[in-house]
């Protein structure tokens, strides 16, 4: 006969162990294969949720509320950017509880429970499914809530709509697409993401945002070597339309020159790029500038867009008799941000 080697405690756990695994097998065999899967569900959902490494909220820098149709949806703007509207608010929107059903939660389902449904299936494309995961964020006013992203609205409601076309629809859910279709026509004018930032404010902070944008985009980090940029044809078309002596061999331009230049070229390329250039490139004392205002734009945005610029104000000098009619077609072609165009009775063919 063998005996147990190990101590007391080492066999009392053994034992145990076997009659627990004994006891879990017969109790298996005793449930339904409907009962072992839910069970089998639930444990992995715990599992899920005992292991994940809950990352820290994204922090809302904005919040509001937007009306569409009849609906009133809270929204934020998180710190990255992102534009959310409420868990309970989009769910109330497309016509559904404010709260996911139990069970159902949404911070464990890969597809949002109101697109998880068979007969929808075929109207939720890749990219959808991918994009429906709920966003935890700390409000601008309270401790955690749950969102999803604004541009979501009416793909969801697309869904719906499509399904509702195909004659798949179940009875329950045409409340749903009835919703959705207020909503579309509610937004068939206005973007969802403008209504977001109007109604959050945030609208001030995007345009600053995107203007910083558009001038990284445009200046090289460090100042490129000189390189012949402008054609003489733009100096000499500008020298005709101004009635100035051309004398190209000399490079001798007047001042004026320079300051149209600016005008015609720099202060029409984007917002805020002549500014950026008068801050990197200023003059000294003499008004000589350390270097010409191109060098300083980036090799793969900045000079293609002075170039493409560049061409097309040639074309309108070289169709212009004069320097009035010059200046109205490119004040209408490329006008300056905040300009008021002239009317063409103001326009005096001679004046500067």
């Amino acid at each position: 006969m063998e005996f147990f080697s190990g101590d007391a405690s080492e066999a009392g756990q053994t034992l145990s162990e076997l009659g627990a695994s004994k006891g879990g097998k017969a109790r298996a065999k005793s449930l339904t294969k409907e009962q072992r899967k839910e069970i089998a569900r639930k444990a992995a959902e715990t599992r899920w949720a005992t292991e994940r490494k809950t990352p820290p909220l994204i922090r809302a820098t904005h919040d509001g509320s937007l009306k569409i149709g009849d609906s009133i949806l809270p929204c934020a703007v998180v710190e990255d950017g992102t534009r959310l509207l409420t868990q309970e608010g989009f769910l109330k929107a497309i016509g559904r509880s404010g709260k996911p059903a139990v069970g159902r939660g949404s911070v464990v389902e890969k597809v949002a429970p109101f697109l998880a449904l068979d007969n929808l299936k075929p109207f939720v494309n890749k990219e959808l499914e991918s994009s429906t995961y709920p966003i935890q964020f700390k409000p601008v006013q309270g401790s955690r809530a749950w969102g999803y992203r604004a541009e979501l609205l009416p793909k969801v409601c697309e869904v719906y709509l499509k399904a509702r076309d195909a004659g798949v629809l179940l009875k329950n859910q045409e409340k749903f697409a009835k919703a959705c279709d207020v909503l579309m026509r509610a937004l068939a004018h206005v973007g969802i993401l403008a209504l977001v930032d109007e109604a959050t404010g945030y609208q001030e902070t995007r345009d600053r945002k995107a203007l910083q944008a558009i001038l990284d985009a445009f200046f090289a980090k460090e100042l490129a070597a000189w390189t012949k940029t402008f054609p003489n044809e733009f100096y000499h078309e500008l020298f005709r339309l101004r009635g100035w002596n051309w004398q190209s061999k000399s490079g001798h331009r007047p001042r004026r020159a320079g300051k149209d230049t600016k005008d015609i070229v720099y202060a029409r390329l984007a917002p805020g790029v002549l500014t950026q250039l008068e801050k990197k490139n200023p003059p000294d004392e003499n008004w000589h500038r350390r270097a010409r205002h191109h060098q300083w734009l980036s090799e793969d945005i900045g000079n293609p867009a002075l170039a493409q610029h560049l061409h097309a104000v040639m074309a309108l000098m070289r169709a212009s008799e004069n320097w009035g009619k010059f200046k109205l077609m490119l004040d209408q072609a490329f006008p300056k941000r905040g300009d008021t165009l002239q009317l063409p009775l103001m326009i005096d063919s001679t004046s500067s």
